[in-house]
């Protein structure tokens, strides 16, 4: 028994890619959530792929909280954040299946997934809010993502994904921003490392 997971918690359950719904996972009961082994395994697969990146300290944050704190680099990972690793690591296990990789994301999950689809030489469609930070925006489309705008404040992402899946190749595969087992794996990566 573990508190911290939902009492219906099945880490066995699988879904089909060709009837996967878009759909936030906070209200999916059936979120599949990653083990340590996932983790061990994302590890495996971001080898030589992500860069290992440095630990510093500061005698600053130490006195400004009492401890002492160890700051994770990952702004130095490829694209600038840590979300590579969980971006990679998703579609890594989509590479001989999917027909695209779909996403939704205001920024660095957009990268991510726009990066390491390009890396496996999967077509990625990303869908970001029209307001999104405009660096963001070119950053997402140098890596190779077709992106599609919204408006974050009359539409819902979710709605508006499920519309665009819907004009996609049958074999694409939706990967959240982060209720999602192999996001999560790959990003659980920054503290095995």
């Amino acid at each position: 028994y573990n508190p911290c997971l939902p009492s219906n918690y099945n880490n066995n359950s699988s879904k089909s890619i060709k009837n996967q719904k878009i759909k936030m996972a906070a209200a999916d009961e059936n979120l599949d959530l990653p083990t340590y082994q996932d983790v061990v395994d994302a590890s495996k697969v971001l080898d030589s792929i992500a860069h290992r990146t440095p630990i510093q300290t500061s005698r600053t944050l130490d006195n400004e909280l009492g401890v002492k704190a160890f700051v994770k680099c990952e702004n130095m990972q490829r694209m600038g954040a840590f979300k590579f690793r969980g971006g990679y690591n998703a579609v890594s296990h989509y590479k001989d299946t999917a027909e695209g990789i779909l996403t939704y994301s205001s920024g660095n999950h957009a990268q991510a997934i726009a990066l390491a689809s390009k890396l496996h030489g999967i077509p990625s469609t990303i869908i970001m809010p029209a307001d999104a930070p405009p660096l963001k925006i070119k950053a997402t489309q140098s890596y190779g993502g077709n992106v599609i705008f919204y408006d974050r404040y009359t539409e819902q992402r979710d709605e508006v994904a499920q519309r665009v899946k819907e004009t996609l190749p049958e074999g694409t595969v939706f990967i959240p921003p982060y209720d999602h087992k192999y996001v999560i794996a790959g990003q659980g990566t920054v503290g095995k490392e």
